[in-house]
This record gives C-alpha cells, structure tokens and sequence, in this order.
C-alpha cells in the first residue's frame, strides 16, 4: 500500500485504485489549494479492471490515470478484503462529479463539459449555472469526427477551462481526455460516462436505499435485463474476489 498526499493507494489486479474515505474526502482533496489539481480522474468498477486484463492499450490508460477511485462496491469489497485496515468506502461517479460542479460554482472554477446528446449537453450547462452559478466556459456534444478533434482541443485550451468532464462512455472518454491533456495538460479532466443524463433526468437512477446497500448494479440489472450477459462476465471477477487473487 503506498500513500500520496496523505490517501492511501490499494492495488486491485495490478491497479492503483485511490481510498478516499468519502466523496466529501475527495473533493477536498480536488480542491485543495488555489487551484484545482490536475490530471485525469477515472472512476472504476469490477467491469472496468476485467475490461483492462483483456485490452492492453486499455490497462496502459488506467495505469497513467493520477486518480482511480472506488465507483464500483465491488472495488471496495475488494480492497476491504485485500487490506484489512482499510476504510476506503464507495464513491459514485455521478454524486462526486455533482459535488466537484458545486464546489466549482462555489470557488469559480471554469469548466468545459464535452459528450453527451445536443439537448441534454444543453440543458445540463443550464442546470449546472441555475443551481451553482457555475462557470461554463465551453461545452461540445459527443458527436464529433476524428477530423474534428484538433479544433475541440483548441477549444477546451483557449478557454481557460480548469476543469473538463468527459461523458462518452468507457474507454473512448479515456482516450480522449489523454489526447486532450496533451493540449491543455493544466486542467482536471474527469469521465463521466451517462451522467449528464442522470443530471437532467432523462435516465432514472436507483432509489437512494438501493445505492446505500450496494446494490445499485442489481437496480439496474432489474431495470434493464438485458444488461445479464454483462453481469455474468463479472464472475471471474467474484472469482478472483474468493480466491483471493486480487
């Protein structure tokens, strides 16, 4: 277990996974200074860490990542059961982007959101200013060529943005934060996946009882069952987890 800045790091099949005590424990840690830490914020789950035992390119993301935190409960069952002493407890990605838009309303941090449909990308700059008075300095919809991605980092770097959210989903919001850092490397780029659609309330998120016990991913699976076939892949997963090769 190494530490950093006073968070203790656990590593999961060969990940460094960051244990905040809490989301109030990591956005303070965000935002600890005069300005917003830098560098690329992932959230994982049990999905995420087989994803990247298969895909190469994918681990290398994850590795170089400064910040993984624990999304998944699975994570953090994980991590209890590797190290004893830790009290790592789950930070839902779509509650700590929430709490990082709110403290950046509050300290007046600018913030570029990229991804998502036109209309809800729309509503969701909306929302974020009537709420937070947040500063949106940019925002651009998931629907941009390859061609189109120069003139998107060009964007996001002549703005001043200090703060990026990326909802593109898993990995190609990855790669497309790495790219742009690359650009515009003084900023805080964080992928949030279908979050703006939880935000505007376009996708219906499980009841709060249900994500208190962990059992967010069994709402949706109840929700959606056609998710099945991606819940059962996670059983090597709960393999590695009684195995105790985590």
């Amino acid at each position: 277990m190494d530490n950093i800045d006073g968070v203790p790091q656990y590593r999961i099949r060969g990940l460094a996974i960051w244990g905040f005590r809490d989301q109030q424990h990591c956005v303070d840690y965000l935002f600890d200074g005069q300005r917003v830490k830098s560098g690329c914020l992932v959230a994982m789950n049990a999905e995420k860490v087989l994803k990247a035992e298969r895909d190469a390119a994918l681990f290398a993301l994850l590795d170089k990542a400064e910040i993984k935190y624990a999304d998944g409960i699975s994570i953090v069952r994980s991590i209890r059961r590797k190290y004893a002493s830790a009290r790592v407890t789950r930070v839902a990605g779509a509650d700590l982007w929430e709490g990082i838009m709110e403290r950046a309303g509050k300290e007046g941090t600018p913030v570029f959101l990229v991804g998502g449909r036109p209309a809800v990308l729309e509503q969701t700059a909306a929302m974020l200013r009537a709420r937070w008075n947040v500063a949106i300095v940019g925002c651009r919809d998931g629907y941009f060529t390859e061609d189109e991605k120069p003139a998107l980092y060009n964007l996001i770097r002549e703005s001043g943005a200090a703060i990026v959210t990326v909802a593109m989903g898993s990995p190609r919001q990855e790669n497309i934060m790495y790219e742009c850092r690359r650009h515009h490397p003084d900023a805080l780029y964080m992928g949030v996946g279908g979050t703006y659609d939880v935000f505007t309330g376009h996708v219906k998120r499980a009841p709060l009882i249900w994500r208190n016990m962990g059992l967010e991913w069994l709402y949706r699976l109840v929700s959606q069952p056609g998710r099945i076939w991606r819940q059962c892949k996670l059983l090597r997963f709960v393999g590695y987890y009684v195995s105790g090769r985590l």
